[in-house]
């Protein structure tokens, strides 16, 4: 018995300190989405997360500390929410619903998590999390161009890479836009973005989706 109590003792105190590291987190977000990262101290984030400067310091040394572990835990949720996104497309599908199906999911995951956008999108973010950054636009790319490589298969690589950078731009532009506002606007602002990247791909994609439902239940068009 007293050996199973020291065992549980180790886990109570990580687990206290996970949930602890977890309220300093979402105390942060909330800082620096209204102050900006710059203008953000650790004593403003122990204050809104209720605890002393000395808690916070127990678990982070500095504020560039707690940005770097926020942003690493926001781009790993955000690179599986665009694995999701950008999988490949049921030749089945229209373009309006491929495109309103991944704009979807990119706008729930940034209004979620607003921080997100206040830090990488920021002047004044730590090197670290600039390179990060910088690693996961470079992948989101490659993704991108991925799945419009069989959209495009006649295409070259350069007017391949070329649309891919049109079309984040694009969504990026929309995105400050859309977190700019709420509600009905807000709303309204999503169908603007979807309208813009639908237009832009349309002439481009063609016919190349949503040929089953062209081609009547059960068939395929011929491409």
């Amino acid at each position: 018995m007293a050996e199973s109590q020291e065992k549980e003792q180790p886990r109570r105190r990580q687990a206290r300190g996970e949930r602890r590291i977890a309220q300093l987190l979402e105390a942060a977000a909330n800082v620096f989405c209204t102050t900006g990262y710059t203008a953000a101290s650790t004593n403003a984030i122990a204050r809104e997360a209720g605890v002393s400067p000395g808690t916070l310091y127990q678990f982070f040394p500095n504020k560039e500390a707690i940005a770097i572990e926020l942003g690493d835990r926001l781009m790993h949720e955000m690179r599986d929410t665009y694995g999701e996104a950008l999988a490949p497309v049921d030749p089945a599908t229209r373009l309006e619903e491929a495109v309103g199906a991944a704009v979807d999911r990119f706008i729930a995951f940034n209004c979620d998590h607003p921080v997100f956008f206040a830090l990488m999108h920021g002047p004044d973010i730590p090197g670290r999390i600039a390179e990060e950054h910088d690693a996961l636009h470079a992948t989101l790319l490659a993704r991108i161009e991925g799945l419009l490589s069989s959209l495009l298969p006649d295409s070259p690589p350069a007017d391949l890479a070329r649309t891919a950078h049109m079309c984040l731009g694009l969504y990026k532009a929309g995105l400050e836009l859309v977190l700019g506002h709420e509600g009905a606007e807000r709303d309204a602002y999503v169908r603007e973005l979807k309208h813009v990247l639908i237009r832009y791909l349309e002439p481009l994609v063609g016919d190349r989706l949503g040929r089953a439902e062209r081609g009547g239940a059960g068939t395929t068009a011929t491409p």
